[in-house]
Formats: C-alpha cells, sequence, structure tokens
C-alpha cells in the first residue's frame, strides 16, 4: 500500500512558476513509476507528465513541455512537479500518481494510487 500527500499548490501569477510536492509512504515507492495529472471545473482528468521507477525516462504533455518539469528523489520518497511560466490554462487541481509498473504509461486508469490533490490557480 502507498499514500500519497500532494504539497505545494496555491494562487500565482501568470507567468509565475510553482513548485508542487507529493510524498509517497510504503517501501515499494522507489520501483514505481510516477504520475502527475490535473483536472479544471468541467474537464476530464488529464495527464501532465509522467516518469519510469527511477527517473530516468520522463514524458510530457504536449501543453507542458518546455514548461514543467518532473523529477524523483527516491532517497526522500518524494516526487516534484517544476511548474515554470504557467498560464490561466493551467489551473487546476494537481494530483500525483503511483503505478505498480516501473515502467512509465499515460492513462490514468493505470495508476493504482492518488493523492488527495492539490489547488493551483493562475491569475491573469
Amino acid at each position: 500500500q502507498v499514500q500519497l500527500v500532494e504539497s505545494g499548490g496555491g494562487l500565482v501569477q501568470a507567468g509565475g512558476s510553482l513548485r508542487l510536492s507529493c510524498a509517497a509512504s510504503g517501501r515499494t515507492f522507489s520501483v514505481y513509476a510516477m504520475g502527475w495529472f490535473r483536472q479544471a471545473p468541467g474537464k476530464e482528468r488529464e495527464f501532465v507528465a509522467g516518469m519510469n521507477w527511477n527517473g530516468g525516462i520522463t514524458y510530457y504533455a504536449d501543453s507542458v513541455k518546455g514548461r514543467f518539469t518532473i523529477s524523483r528523489d527516491n532517497a526522500k520518497n518524494t516526487v516534484y512537479l517544476r511548474m515554470i511560466s504557467l498560464n490561466p490554462e493551467d489551473t487546476a487541481v494537481y494530483y500525483c500518481a503511483a503505478d505498480r509498473e516501473s515502467v512509465f504509461r499515460r492513462e490514468p486508469k493505470n495508476y493504482d494510487y492518488w493523492g488527495q490533490g492539490t489547488q493551483v490557480t493562475v491569475s491573469s
């Protein structure tokens, strides 16, 4: 069992930056692929960024490529999402998720554990 707790969300002006953190419990965290997803009001949950078990391979949605960076520190059981050049379209609840498979998979249905989410609001 893995429990995930996100933090770092908040209100930021367009062009600003934030770093989200996802703290994980459980001894097997280091072998799981990890992903960040987001859900805006009235929209489906969408993939943002993901990585394989050791962070050696990363993936990004086209809408955030070049602006967001996913990383992990397995010694600290933590995954990060660094976000720069934020715009109002990035406003959403951001979730981290863990996949018991070590390799990255994009679809939310593949993920076994989810955090409660953290709100990111970007004002224009």
